[in-house]
């Protein structure tokens, strides 16, 4: 077997940022939504965009720090109930800690509620793409809002335990409007602090419960969630149906594909003869066809890559043979990804 020494030069690092739809339909803007059947009472709503209820897209949840909207585990042991745990443990998961209310800005830095929208794991792949995200909520006698982040004109990224972090605010594209249905909305906040936080490292959309619960001239949908002690009341439904009556929910993933480029070089005196066994007389030694002696060819299909100790650690097909003699040379880029 023959083998060509590689050259540091040979080899070439390259990264590309690779974007794609959401959604498991394929298409970034999702129109319609349904949600399969699950028990009584109920901690996550899943929702599917791809009118199969077995495959969800994104789940919808509520958590509340004093556990309110949801029975107790134990009737014995107040204010540990399903909302308190959601509370808890999306309160882990963005600020790393388990002091940390939810800050929705100056006018609401500590909530006690919140609304979740959990993108499926096997959708937004590495991570979500922040200015693709368009969603329009719809409340009872209310008209719609279209919410998306501040990602394109915030000038300082903040940075939370769960990576980046965008302010939800009313607009399109990753820009913040005002819009004449909300007139008391300034540059896309309400009086009760911002719609939420985009997280795209985490695929996750935290609704601030307050801003969506203010009648419309505030900015609100009139999304008033009922906070009863151990009473079961599916508050996550709340903003489910919101988002079926805006039917408009728009969102692509982002991830950073790794390449290496290897370039293998084969020169006119190279890789001419073959090295099959079968091609020379086990008794005489010599070539079986005596027209590799003074004009041989090969017809390479396949480039192998091997490391330091001869191991084959990669394997390059051609489309087709190469046919290779002393009056060509090649040159072959092969291309990792990772």
């Amino acid at each position: 077997m023959s083998f060509v020494q590689l050259a540091s030069t040979d080899i070439v690092v390259s990264a590309d940022t690779i974007t794609a739809p959401a959604w498991s339909t394929g298409n970034p803007v999702a129109t319609s939504f349904i949600t399969s059947s699950s028990p009584t009472p109920t901690v996550y709503t899943n929702v599917s965009v791809n009118n199969s209820a077995t495959i969800a897209d994104f789940a919808v949840t509520y958590g509340h720090l004093y556990g309110s909207g949801s029975t107790l585990y134990n009737s014995l042991v107040p204010g540990l109930s399903p909302t308190r745990t959601i509370y808890g443990q999306y309160r882990n998961l963005i600020y790393g800690t388990e002091t940390q209310n939810f800050n929705f800005g100056t006018a609401n830095s500590s909530s006690v509620n919140l609304f979740v929208i959990n993108v499926n794991r096997s959708d937004y792949k590495q991570q979500l793409y922040a200015p693709t995200f368009n969603l329009t909520l719809s409340g009872s006698n209310a008209p719609k809002i279209q919410l998306t982040n501040d990602s394109t004109t915030t000038t300082t990224v903040t940075y939370l335990d769960c990576g980046r972090a965008f302010n939800i605010v009313s607009g399109s594209n990753g820009a913040a409007v005002t819009t004449a249905y909300f007139p008391n909305v300034t540059a896309g906040w309400t009086p009760s602090g911002s719609y939420g936080l985009f997280l795209p490292d985490v695929g996750l959309i935290v609704l601030n419960p307050a801003a969506l619960a203010l009648p419309p001239a505030s900015g609100g949908i009139n999304l008033t969630t009922t906070d009863t002690s151990n009473v079961n009341t599916n508050n996550q439904n709340l903003l489910y149906s919101a988002i079926v009556s805006g039917s408009y929910f728009q969102l692509n993933s982002e991830e950073t594909v790794s390449s290496d480029y290897i370039f293998v070089r084969a020169g006119n005196a190279q890789f001419n003869y073959t090295t099959n066994p079968s091609a020379i007389s086990g008794s005489t030694g010599t070539l079986t066809f005596p027209t590799m002696i003074n004009n041989p060819q090969t017809f390479p299909t396949t480039v192998g890559l091997y490391n330091a100790n001869n191991e084959l650690i990669a394997v390059a097909k051609l489309s087709q043979p190469f046919t290779k003699d002393f009056t060509k040379e090649a040159l072959f880029r092969v291309k990792l990804n990772f």
